[in-house]
């Protein structure tokens, strides 16, 4: 029962996240053999003033 965790800054719309979300379940399918019903994706969406890269606030 494989879990993917997504986890992306706020602004994607939700046809782009069900497009995402059918393409990981597509590629988990395909590299384990896990049933698709198995696979389970969690996304979770952060504003960018909580995410920095190289000490640098992103928003």
């Amino acid at each position: 029962m494989p879990f993917v965790h997504i986890e992306m800054l706020t602004g994607r719309t939700p046809e782009q996240k069900q497009q995402l979300v059918k393409e990981v379940t597509e590629a988990v399918v395909r590299n384990t053999g896990a049933p698709s019903e198995k696979i389970h994706v969690i996304i979770r969406e952060m504003l960018p003033t909580e995410y920095a890269q190289d000490g640098v606030f992103k928003g």
